[in-house]
Parts: C-alpha cells; structure tokens; sequence
C-alpha cells in the first residue's frame, strides 16, 4: 500500500483541491481524467478537523470513495449516507453524555463554554445547554471563538482571545469548557496569560477530544503552568507493542524516503541540517542522534496519542478490508475456473461492502469494528494534564466513558487539580448550598443555579440540600429545632399528673370544702334571723348548686372519654343555670318584699317560697332542654386535635354543636344579666335587710368573669383551653360564694350579737 499525504492549511481552496489531487494524473490536473494504472485511489483517511472532512466528503461522496475520518462530526452522518464516510472515532453523543456526568460526578454547577464558531460548537450548544437545564446547571458565560479557516485567523485571535481570557478570570466559575477544532485556541490563552495575574490558573479547564495542543519552537517560552490540572476527553487510545522501541529508534539518516522527519527534526530540536532545503532558522547544527525522549511533552509525547491511534486503527481497517475483498475475488475467480487474477480490476466503491463488516484485534489487543452509524465501536478516556515547572506537560489517564455498557469511571485521587485548590476538589457553583432546614429562594434577573438560602418558615422541613421548597411535616408529627426533620408529636390533655391539672383540681377541691363549710354553718344556725331572712331553701339550693360547680370542674381534668365529654359542658351549665337561677329569685323575693309594705299593694300574694321556687325550677328547666337537644342532635365526643399545636396532639372533647355550646353561654349570661340589673336597681334598700348590694357585686364578679372567658377561650390553644374554662367556672362560682355567703357568715360566727331579730328590725331606709 502506498500513501499520499496532503496538508489542508485550514483553507477550504488547498482541501478541495488536496482532496482532487490523487483522483487525476499527476503531472495534468484535468477533472475525470486518470491514466495512471498503478497509482489507483482505494480509500481517503482524514481529516483531523471537522471542517477540513466536511470538504473532503462532498467530492468523495461524488466517486463514492470511502473516506475514514477521524474527527468527531456526527453532523456529516445528516448530509451524507454511511457509504461515503466513516468515523474513526466514537459517536459524539457519548463525549456529550460523558462531559454530563463529569460534571454532575463533581456537583458543578456554574460552568463556562466555549466554543468554536462553526456547526460543531453550534452542534454542542444546542446538545448540551438542554442537559444542562435539566440536570440543574447553568451557565455563568458562553462565548464563541474564531473558526480557524485561514492564516489570517491568527491575526484576529488575540483580540478575541483577551476579550475571553477577561471573562474568563473576572467569572466566578471554577469549571470552564472548551470545545473546538484540532487548532487549539488553548495554546492562545496560555500566551495572554503570561502577562496576566493568577486568575486564570484558578480555573479546572475541560476541554473536548477534537482540541489538540502542540507548540511550535517561537512558542517554547510560554508559560504553561495554566495547563495544570485540565482535564481532557480524548479518543480511547492504546499502545502498540515496539511503539516506544519504535520511536526510540527512529533517526532521520535511517528513514529512507520519509521526507517529513527531517523538518520535524528541525523544529523540535531547533537545529538544521547542512542538506536542509529550508532557509536557516536556526544556529545549532543537527547530529541525527539527538532523543526523542528528551524533547518536552508539548513538542513531541512518546505516547500514541487518540488522533494518531485512530489514524492507526484507519490504515489496518482499510488493509484488512482489502485483504477480504481480494480474497472475495480470488474465490471467485477460481469458482469461474479462471487461472489468473488482477488485484487492480476493482473499483474504489466494492471496497464499502467490506468496510462496513470489517472486524478485526489491532496489535494493541483492542477489537475494531464499525457500527451501524458508521463510527468505530470504542469509547473515551479521560485524561488529566500536570504541568511541570520545566515547561513540559505529562497526560495522565484518570477514567474512561464506555458507550457499551453506558459506565462512567474516575478516579478521583489519581486528579491533580490546579495548585490553587491545594488537591482539594474545586467548587464551581454560583451559590454555596443551602442546608437542611432551609430553602432556595431564586435571585431576581439570575439563572436558577444562584439563589438564596432561607430557613423554612414554620412547621416545615427540607430534608435534604438544595430544597427547591420546604415540605410540611405529617399531621401527627412536626419539625425538630432546625427544621431539618419530623419528630413524632406527643399526646397531651390535661391531666392530674400535670401541675396545672393538679393545681386547679386542688383548688377546686378546696372550694368545694369551703362551700361545705358555709353550707353547714348555715345549717348549724337555721333559725337565726340570717339564716332564715330571704327564703331559706333557695339559700340552701344555692350552696348545694355551687358545691356541684366546683365538682363540676374537675369532669374537665383527665383524659377525655365519651361519658366525660358529654357530662362535662351539659352538667356545668345545668348547675350553673341553677345557681343563677337562685341568685335571680333571691333577688326579686328582695324586691317583691319591700314593694309588699306599703299600704294597698297586690304584690303581697306575690311573696313567699312558692314564687321563688318555681322561678328557680323554671329558668333551669330551660338550661336542661338545650342541653337536652344539644345531647341529642350532636353531642361531644373525644378527639384528636392534631392541628392546633405544633408539637403535641391535644385530646379533647369536641363540643359537636358550637352553636348550642354558645347558646348554653348565652342563657346564662341572659340570667347573670338580668340578676345584676335587678339587684343593681335595689342596692338602695335598708342595709340591714338587703342583699340586693351583695348580689350586685357577685353579679358583677360573675358577668366579668364570662365575658372575659369567650375571647380568652378562643386565642387559647390544647389543653389551655380546657384550663381556662375551669378557671372561669372557679372564679365564677367563688365570686358568688363570697360576695354573697361570707358577709353573712362573718354576722354569724364574729358578730352573733348582730344576728337577732332587734337589730334586723333597726332597719335604716336609704
């Protein structure tokens, strides 16, 4: 096999015309006319860039010769079928979904791009913006570079490239991207960064397996420490066996009809030899002898690089393709029985068929074959670039990107990161992350990767980092002290065990004896005047009424059951409508009597214990059936109230109707009222007789105590409210046990002098 090599010059005139070279005579260049026999095109290999394929195929698609590129342009497959074209290299998807989770593998998530102004870096951005989004990552810049097509191009280059490298460092972003051509703009920024501060060596640069570097020798100076710590995709590679035996070997006095060694010799030793045929560059003379091995990782690396093994991998697909298309002939020819055959009666398009089904192991141990997409069954490998103070670079291979198995792997401590970040893993985020018990709240005008991070408002949680929004805790339980996690709630009521439930069962129980003990001092002393003065039953009706309301209280203590919950309301307001209820009738028996003494009056029929106790049996007949309705229509019943309070379930009673619970209110503050206007109109009686001015004061102990209980009761919460509607029924009930019962027992027991029917007699009227 013989071989033609061209260069393309990154100009679309040289590569068509290249490309056309090889298709007619050599010394004639006229279109469709070839009359060398021997010098026979078979296939095209080329060309490291995108564009440089792309012309190359429109005329070879023309003659259907097959052309193996080994750059990375999956945009050709939409142009041109598989018959014209192959890719040396791996599907493009696969460095796409590997740049992803390269990225997500580090958690960046502000990122620059930057990419070649042409369809490939447009091919990228509109590949990749879209997983970005949707993987939670933004761009902090995305800026486009030149397309080298021309000398020229360099010209131009360091204005754009120092409007970039300004971005670049004034960015808050740790991980930029490069994608572009086998020109890398690279070596471009490590020059502005020469004269430049730090900044930009702060950077972890990721850069696609189409950019090549390499350095030309007015390009030895350059500082490449802004190298270190890149990392790269290239083309899977492998090393042949005798590579390096094979490099280490290689002088220009000894490789016969290559004619490119000894310019390269030239310019990476900087030295000419006397034959040169190029002007004199340099002052040292070249001794053929120098290594190849000394030479700078960014002039020459003795490793097979992703470019060179896919050229490699190109050259053996197409001989072993050849190889089984001259076998195909040979069986054919001898099947028709011919004696002879001629390798040279073929033309370049046969050679597809077998192309498409080449498979063979390389010297390198690796299987090549060709997809149904037309590009090499292999992978990427992930390397990371250290840099040297000696100007020189090394590759270090830390991962691979399997399309087979869809496996990403890194090793994360074979990196050598950027000395900025002393090995530790470099952020790259716009805003650091927010922490369990908060949420992010988005920056106004700013991509959603920056953000601000709020605690969660309360009786929420976020679990995890980065919540988008706090989630509220399940009904039975509730968010700990940072807001990071739901603890169950605890059930409480008011208990016995509860230093308030014993506090006001104390009290009650205290009262309740006290009521006992007026109760039996006025039963010691019946028939003194005091005693019996104003209807001695409904004196005793009332105490026996206000003992039960103590009692009463303590139905509200404990855990709430079915029968408590519907005594607990009913039996405090009946007895309470009959204490009010005899408050009422002591008070108009008052005011009846004194109306009966003057002359000619009719109320006399009125007076005696008949009306009174009718009134008293009356106005609580009436408590009894609302409660009575009220029991049932819609009773209390226990509950779980899981809602009112944060951090416990409350049991309680449900009132069932709140209406007739109110109504229940409501007819005892219409008696509580009607009492304090009757007893306030008659406070003005003889002192001695009256206990209008006593009733006042308890009516109005009684009503103030109610009134201030309904708002108290509704901006109380759990078993508060419970506790509040005991310590309204205490302090009602005391309020008339004292303003009404202990003037009386004081003239009892300290002043029995007063209690006799003279001094009751020596009435003064007002």
């Amino acid at each position: 096999m013989g071989y033609h090599i061209s260069n393309s010059y990154f100009d679309a005139i040289r590569i068509y015309h290249a490309t056309m070279e090889p298709l007619y005579t050599t010394s004639r260049f006229v279109p469709n006319y070839k009359c060398d026999s021997e010098d026979k095109l078979i296939a095209v290999i080329g060309g490291l860039e995108f564009e440089t394929s792309f012309y190359m195929a429109t005329l070879l698609s023309i003659y259907r010769i097959p052309q193996l590129a080994y750059s990375s342009a999956s945009e050709m497959n939409d142009k041109f079928s598989s018959l014209s074209i192959y890719h040396m290299v791996p599907n493009e998807a696969h460095q796409y979904k590997g740049i992803l989770d390269l990225i997500l593998h580090f958690r960046w998530t502000w990122i620059g791009i930057i990419v070649v102004d042409d369809e490939h870096g447009e091919r990228f951005l509109q590949t990749m913006l879209p997983l970005f989004s949707e993987n939670g990552i933004c761009l902090a810049f995305k800026e486009v570079f030149l397309q080298a097509t021309t000398i020229d191009y360099y010209m131009n280059l360091v204005g754009d490239g120092q409007k970039i490298f300004d971005v670049i460092i004034k960015s808050k972003a740790s991980a930029v991207i490069f994608s572009g051509d086998a020109v890398s703009y690279m070596r471009w920024l490590v020059r502005l960064s020469d004269s430049e501060d730090q900044k930009m060596k702060r950077k972890v640069y990721i850069m696609t397996a189409q950019i090549d570097f390499s350095t030309n020798f007015y390009q030895r100076t350059w500082d490449l420490q802004v190298l270190h710590g890149i990392i790269s995709f290239t083309f899977h590679t492998n090393e042949p066996p005798g590579f390096h035996q094979f490099l280490h070997n290689r002088k220009p006095h000894q490789a016969k009809g290559d004619s490119f060694i000894k310019v390269f010799w030239e310019q990476a030793f900087l030295c000419h030899f006397s034959d040169s045929l190029l002007e004199k560059e340099f002052d040292e003379n070249c001794t053929g002898e120098e290594k190849l091995e000394s030479l700078p990782g960014d002039v020459f690396e003795m490793n097979m690089s992703g470019h060179s093994y896919s050229v490699y991998n190109a050259v053996y697909a197409v001989a072993h393709a050849l190889h089984a298309m001259y076998s195909s002939l040979y069986k054919h020819q001898a099947m028709l029985g011919g004696k002879t055959w001629r390798y040279l009666n073929h033309q370049s398009w046969q050679l597809h068929h077998y192309l498409r089904r080449v498979t063979f192991n390389n010297s390198a141990g690796d299987e090549v074959s060709l997809g149904t997409d037309g590009a090499i069954k292999t992978g990427y490998d992930i390397m990371n670039w250290v840099a040297f103070p000696n100007q020189s670079f090394v590759r270090v291979k830390v991962g691979r990107m399997d399309p087979h198995t869809q496996m990403f792997a890194i090793n994360d401590d074979a990196i050598t990161w950027p000395n900025w970040f002393n090995q530790t893993t470099p952020l790259s985020i716009c805003s650091e992350s927010c922490q369990p018990g908060q949420s992010k709240k988005m920056k106004e005008g700013e991509p959603f990767c920056c953000y601000d991070c709020i605690p969660c408002p309360k009786g929420k949680i976020s679990t995890q980092k980065d919540m988008n929004d706090c989630a509220t805790c399940r009904e039975d339980l509730y968010p700990n002290m940072g807001q990071y996690q739901c603890i169950p709630k605890c059930l409480t009521y008011l208990s016995y065990e509860d230093p308030l439930g014993c506090t006001v069962a104390v009290c009650a129980l205290f009262f309740s004896f006290v009521t006992i003990l007026v109760l039996g001092i006025y039963m010691k002393n019946h028939n003194t005047p005091i005693a019996k003065a104003n209807n001695r039953s409904i004196t005793y009706t009332l105490l026996i009424s206000l003992l039960f309301c103590f009692l009463s209280s303590l139905l509200f203590i404990g855990r709430p059951e079915k029968m408590t919950c519907l005594l607990r309301q009913t039996a405090f307001g009946i007895v309470f409508s009959v204490s009010v209820s005899c408050v009422l009738a002591k008070t108009i028996t008052v005011v009846l009597a004194f109306m009966a003494t003057k002359p000619g009056s009719r109320m006399r029929k009125w007076v005696g214990n008949k009306l009174a106790n009718c009134l008293v049996l009356f106005c609580s007949l009436i408590q009894t059936g609302i409660c009575t309705v009220w029991l049932a229509t819609c009773p209390p019943f226990p509950e779980m109230d899981k809602y009112s309070m944060s951090e416990e379930i409350v049991l309680k009673c449900n009132e069932g109707s709140a209406t007739l619970f109110y109504c229940v209110l409501c007819y005892l503050g219409f008696l509580a009222i009607v009492s304090f206007t009757v007893a306030f109109l008659a406070r003005h009686l003889p002192d001695t007789f009256n206990e209008a001015k006593l009733i006042t004061f308890s009516m109005l102990v009684f009503c103030s105590v109610w009134l201030s209980f309904v708002p108290t009761y509704l901006s109380t919460k759990g078993k508060y409210m419970v506790a509040v509607e005991i310590f309204s029924i205490l302090a009602s009930s005391v309020g008339l046990l004292v303003c009404i019962f202990f003037p009386k027992c004081y003239i009892i027991i300290v002043r029995p002098e007063l209690n006799n029917r003279e001094q009751l007699m020596n009435r003064k009227v007002k």
